[in-house]
């Protein structure tokens, strides 16, 4: 089937008050189905936050999240900012601090992070972001949900100047310590899940603290993310070299960031087009709503992907899958060409795949994880 390697689609967003408020701004927007390095896309300045930023409005985000990227330059702090909703903020590269408050003359916390950290900056909390680096600058990717927020209040002014004070989160001592473990016991299926329940992570690429991906296929693992006080939740899927996952579809909004790792997605409407991700570190891409969607290690160490979700109600999927026409896609129904193509990649680097052959005989295997289910 012919791919699409790097499309370019019209805007077709409708006029939500949000995309009136964001091209307003003046800064540049960056648009289609991927981008591959958020660490050289290109920026614009943006006085009123005194550093160069961009929107990143990618097909499948429209009217749900916004993402933006940030730079800010050697040594330098950029001015208190509040928003009335939660972010969250990933380092794509550099080091800094973060100073965040809930009104004057109060306590202040402030704790500091690197390339690959990842935390949530609370609503209706001022906050100051710091490059600790004398000689090259900080940039971050920030997502939020400001697209539904400005369709159910259309005041943009309001996120950034209300006076509300909130209740006092910052007096819990753990607010930005580490992430605490949570087992989570699922009623009607065998098992359990852990849930990392935190504000911080301090190192994506360094996070060892995984479960099995049971049912999603090459081996994978998985760590699931709540940030307290918000509906705000993350996974990063971490899966072996020369392996791919099964294609699977759920609903819109989906921030998908890089970490580490090298390899491409596929992404496809059902029956129509097939377009072809590119990715390593720092690349994002977002699933359309409903979109089959496959990731392929092409690298020979693990690779992760970090998918920042939506709010629940967009999640669109049902994880339980009985037949091909609903949400996921198990190796032995899919395409041919879809592992003739992983494989044809994998030759041009050396490399051989290392899924087994029973996967794509028995739509029931799973791997060996060395525990039970």
């Amino acid at each position: 089937m012919t791919t699409t390697e790097q499309p370019a689609p019209a805007n077709r967003a409708r006029d939500f008050t949000y995309n009136r408020w964001m091209e307003s701004i003046g800064i540049p927007i960056h648009r289609g189905y991927f981008i591959e390095d958020l660490r050289k896309v290109p920026l614009g300045r943006w006085d009123e936050r005194d550093c160069d930023q961009a929107f990143v409005q990618l097909v499948g985000m429209e009217g749900i999240c916004e993402a933006r990227v940030s730079e800010i330059p050697p040594g330098k702090t950029l001015p208190p900012m509040k928003l009335a909703i939660d972010e969250v903020v990933y380092v794509l590269e550099g080091r800094g601090l973060t100073t965040v408050w809930r009104q004057e003359g109060e306590a202040k916390r402030t704790f500091e992070w690197q390339t690959r950290s990842m935390f949530m900056l609370p609503h209706h909390h001022w906050h100051q972001l710091s490059n600790a680096q004398g000689q090259r600058p900080v940039r971050l990717l920030h997502t939020n949900y400001l697209p539904i927020a400005m369709s159910a209040l259309q005041e943009p002014s309001f996120f950034f100047t209300s006076d509300f004070v909130p209740p006092n989160v910052l007096s819990q001592d753990d607010f930005y310590a580490q992430a605490k473990a949570i087992k989570r016991e699922f009623q009607g299926r065998v098992g359990s899940s852990t849930l990392w329940y935190g504000n911080f992570f301090p190192d994506l690429k360094a996070w060892d603290q995984l479960v099995p991906f049971w049912g999603r296929g090459a081996g994978g693992h998985v760590v699931s993310v709540q940030f307290p006080n918000s509906e705000w939740s993350a996974h990063m899927s971490v899966f072996p070299a020369q392996t791919y996952k099964k294609g699977h579809r759920h609903g819109p909004g989906r921030v998908i960031v890089i970490p580490d790792g090298e390899g491409y997605s596929i992404m496809w409407p059902e029956g129509k087009e097939k377009v072809i991700v590119p990715w390593h570190e720092a690349s994002m891409f977002v699933p359309p709503n409903r979109w089959f969607h496959q990731h392929f290690n092409l690298g020979d160490k693990p690779a992760r992907y970090l998918a920042l979700h939506p709010l629940p109600q967009f999640s669109g999927h049902a994880e339980r899958v009985e037949d091909r026409e609903r949400d996921q896609i198990e190796y032995p129904y899919e395409e041919p060409w879809i592992r003739q193509r992983f494989e044809d990649e994998l030759g041009k680097r050396s490399l051989k795949s290392q899924l087994p052959e029973e996967a794509y005989q028995d739509p029931n295997y799973e791997w060996d994880y060395g525990e039970e289910r």
